[in-house]
């Protein structure tokens, strides 16, 4: 039996439920275009048509399909937080172990960057920047990114630093190996089981964030589907007991809770505990 098989069986129900709901999700996202009936922005009725044979989730404001805007946004939504997530723990984490390895002026400059950068509220400075530089899906990622960034560079610099002290790496310096090869080989694989971890914390986080921002009308730029701006732009159906607002709240949710299932599994097996 292979390892991965090994893994699944042990997996307790809600990880296996959770890791089942993110598969379907990533399936969803990379087959939008042959599941969605009809097109992103495709006006196919009247506004806010209701539930039936020919409009399963029935239409939104501007008369699109509320099931293929739902499918579309899973491939936007989760796209652009999972690219977000990526840069931001690449920079993190890249930050982090310099800091660690190199000390000095170094870990000093980019700590109190960090510090400087997470002193203000980082919705706050989020819409502030996005005011600033203007909609758009590119600045949205590296506004986003730079931001989150700084929350990976403290976790990767606390946990490479409690490696560097360690005797294996004391003996790598005397063995002559220079900070590459100590980052690499002796540090990085003894804190990948909380990077990892922070790698999907930080998913839920950003895709939180964009779906925050959009809701507030600086996410994805219309006419992209996106479940946050979905959620403002059929509020009003609330009012008459419609719960298709709620929908793509629910996609929201369920992604988020079944990440969070998935992160608490890896974490108690990094933990060496038993059950």
């Amino acid at each position: 039996m292979t390892p991965l098989m090994t893994a699944l069986r042990k997996m307790p129900p809600s990880a296996l439920l959770g890791l089942v709901v993110i598969l379907a999700y990533l399936l969803t996202a990379l087959c939008a275009p042959l599941l969605a009936p009809h097109g992103e922005a495709e006006i196919v009725g009247a506004q806010f048509e209701p539930w039936g044979a020919a409009f399963r989730l029935g239409t939104d404001t501007l008369g699109r399909d509320m099931l293929s805007r739902l499918i579309w946004g899973a491939r936007n939504t989760v796209g652009v937080a999972l690219a977000t997530t990526a840069i931001a723990f690449s920079l993190g984490a890249l930050a982090g172990l310099l800091a660690a390895a190199l000390g000095g002026w170094v870990d000093l400059a980019l700590s109190r960057l960090v510090d400087v950068m997470m002193a203000v509220p980082p919705l706050i400075l989020t819409l502030l920047a996005l005011s600033a530089l203007g909609p758009g899906v590119l600045n949205l990622i590296l506004v986003v990114a730079a931001l989150d960034a700084t929350r990976v560079f403290r976790l990767a610099r606390a946990s490479a630093m409690n490696v560097m002290v360690m005797d294996y790496v004391e003996a790598a310096k005397l063995r002559g190996e220079g900070t590459k090869w100590i980052v690499l080989h002796e540090v990085l694989p003894n804190i990948s089981a909380p990077l990892i971890a922070e790698f999907g914390l930080r998913f839920c986080f950003v895709f939180l964030t964009i779906s925050a921002l959009s809701f507030l009308g600086l996410g994805l730029p219309p006419p992209m589907a996106d479940w946050g701006a979905m959620v403002r732009d059929n509020a009003a159906l609330i009012t008459f007991g419609d719960i298709t607002p709620l929908l793509p709240a629910a996609c929201i949710a369920v992604l988020t809770i079944s990440v969070n299932f998935v992160i608490d599994w890896m974490l108690h097996r990094a933990s060496g505990l038993k059950e």
